[in-house]
């Protein structure tokens, strides 16, 4: 079943997510959701509260990516009750989109390279070290788990110049490829 992606404005995008103790309330079928979803709407990340679900938990498959970076070919994987623990110093800029505010993009500094904890759909501890365009994934997806969207990472400057766009976003005024909603 492929979700609807909600969208800047709704509520769920900003309340910190649920660490999961429950491992029934994670199925297989909704992990397959996510990642049909996340296909459907050509993204290369997807976190539970972009399809209102307050879980820690994100799906990433960077794979086709692996022309420009051949350590991304077997990069497609399920992050539960993920933690950050290590970020490099050092800051990357990349431009960066999000299923949960079409149509802009912008350039997003960012570590190099982190350090997480995380399980994965079985239920396997892993602990990992990713730099490069994985990290930046992770980072990315890692943010909605916390409430916070990659537009709240730009300069003061580019936050002002987008507050007309996003109050529109908030508002329902936006285009986008795939199934939306606000809440």
């Amino acid at each position: 079943m492929i979700f609807p992606v909600y969208v800047y404005g709704s509520a769920v995008l900003r309340e910190p997510a649920e660490e999961i103790a429950d491992r029934s309330l994670i199925t297989p079928r909704f992990i397959e959701d996510m990642f049909e979803t996340m296909y459907s709407s050509d993204g290369v990340g997807l976190a539970a509260p972009q399809v209102g679900r307050n879980l820690r938990l994100f799906v990433v498959d960077a794979s086709p990516n692996a022309d420009d970076d051949p350590r991304l070919a077997d990069f497609k994987k399920v992050f539960i009750n993920p933690e950050i623990y290590e970020r490099s110093e050092e800051e990357v800029l990349m431009g960066e989109g999000c299923l949960s505010v079409p149509g802009i993009h912008e350039e997003v500094y960012r570590p190099e390279r982190i350090r997480i904890r995380y399980l994965d759909e079985n239920w396997q501890e892993h602990d990992e070290e990713w730099d490069g365009f994985a990290a930046r994934v992770i980072q990315h997806e890692y943010d909605h788990l916390d409430g916070v969207m990659f537009v709240d990472r730009l300069s003061p400057l580019r936050k002002t110049l987008l507050r007309g766009k996003l109050s529109s976003m908030s508002k329902g005024k936006y285009k986008a490829s795939y199934r939306t909603k606000q809440k």
